[in-house]
């Protein structure tokens, strides 16, 4: 009787550790799959947020194509401008030679043609300060 006993008892205990180890089981599985949950929600946000990037940075790159472009064309009309006020320039200079009629020409200062240098110290040099 007594070993019934004991055996009963120890059945009893083995029977509540296999349900309890189930059930941890169970709650480590939930655990696990609401993870993967998460990082699969994760993956798709990371993936839209990428994507909305890509798209930022080919939009940026677009316009900078066109700027460039357009800067390309306004620096061969500036250096154009420049070319025909120099041909102007020395026209005067002959006028001014055969004639005998003195003519102020001034150099028209023009920082666009230098962009190197800041605007304000372009103009500073220019004045003699």
């Amino acid at each position: 009787m007594m070993t019934d006993l004991a055996t009963t008892v120890s059945d009893e205990r083995k029977r509540k550790r296999m349900v309890s180890n189930r059930e941890s089981a169970r709650r480590s599985r939930m655990k696990k799959q609401q993870h993967l949950e998460e990082l699969v929600g994760e993956v798709a946000r990371l993936e839209s947020e990428n994507a909305q990037s890509e798209m930022h940075a080919n939009l940026l790159t677009e316009r900078y194509s066109k700027v460039e472009a357009e800067n390309a064309v306004l620096r061969a009309a500036a250096a154009q401008l420049a070319e025909r006020l120099k041909s102007a320039n020395k026209y005067l200079s002959l006028f001014e030679v055969v004639r005998g009629v003195k003519m102020d020409i001034e150099e028209i200062p023009d920082p666009f043609l230098s962009p190197w240098l800041p605007v304000c110290t372009a103009l500073l040099n220019q004045c003699n300060c």
